[in-house]
């Protein structure tokens, strides 16, 4: 018969080899922090413009040094909890959204960052179709609003760097396929899909060098655009 371990409540507490125990190292605070970006409608764009702007959602804390401020929607990491479970509460909680599929962006670990103490961020990106987050935003316009990416405005922490790398990540993203995270519906144009692309690249993409670098990821689907201005165009689906 093998011989049977010790219970672990038991065992020996771990010392490294100075004799300290892992309690006797200073321990900073986690906190994850959500970027939520989506593409917001433009009211009256400007001819050519795309008639999406990319954007992200801030949530108002009322808790800020100097009042209440804006920032990405985020928590404190709890005892025994997942990272994941930390930002699928702090959206729920605090900006009342479900759904979309948060990924690790990066940790933000500067030691002055936070003036409450030393914590680390784990952020996280998230990318939710706009219909997706309408009734969260139409519920509660006082606590919750779209920023442009490139104008989020005043943000405590080192959250507009957090911002910028998931603006960064999602052009990535977006750099040889077509809408990989599906901010459009299963059936497009190629004139809708560029509108995408261009308002995540930030810039305006060739027509012609763009259809070229989409079309061996699509299929037609055989059908034509309908209440559109103009002639009607083919509509595509992401191929498999």
């Amino acid at each position: 018969m093998p011989p049977t371990r010790p219970p672990a409540s038991s065992a020996k507490p771990y010392r490294d080899s100075t004799g300290a125990r892992l309690a006797d190292y200073p321990q900073p605070s986690v906190a994850v922090d959500t970027a939520v970006l989506t593409l917001a409608p433009r009211i009256n764009p400007a001819p050519g413009a795309p008639p999406h702007q990319l954007s992200v959602l801030l949530v108002r804390r009322p808790e800020g040094v100097d009042g209440p401020q804006w920032a990405l929607p985020g928590t404190f990491l709890h005892q025994g909890e997942r990272l994941a479970d930390a930002v699928t509460r702090s959206l729920t909680q605090k900006a009342g959204i479900t759904g979309g599929h948060p990924a690790q962006l990066a940790v933000f670990d500067d030691p002055d960052r936070d003036e409450r103490g030393w914590v680390l961020s784990v952020a996280h990106l998230a990318v939710i179709p706009h219909a997706a987050l309408a009734d969260a935003l139409l519920a509660d316009p006082d606590r919750l609003r779209l920023a442009p990416v490139s104008r989020p405005g005043p943000l405590p922490y080192d959250h507009a760097h957090i911002v910028a790398a998931a603006k960064k990540e999602l052009r990535r993203r977006y750099a040889d396929r077509p809408d990989p995270e599906r901010l459009l519906g299963p059936r497009f144009t190629i004139r809708e899909l560029r509108d995408v692309h261009q308002a995540i690249a930030g810039e305006a993409l060739q027509k012609d060098t763009f259809r070229r670098a989409m079309e061996p990821h699509l299929r037609g689907t055989g059908t034509l655009s309908s209440g559109t201005v103009g002639r009607p165009s083919q509509r595509f689906s992401r191929a498999r």
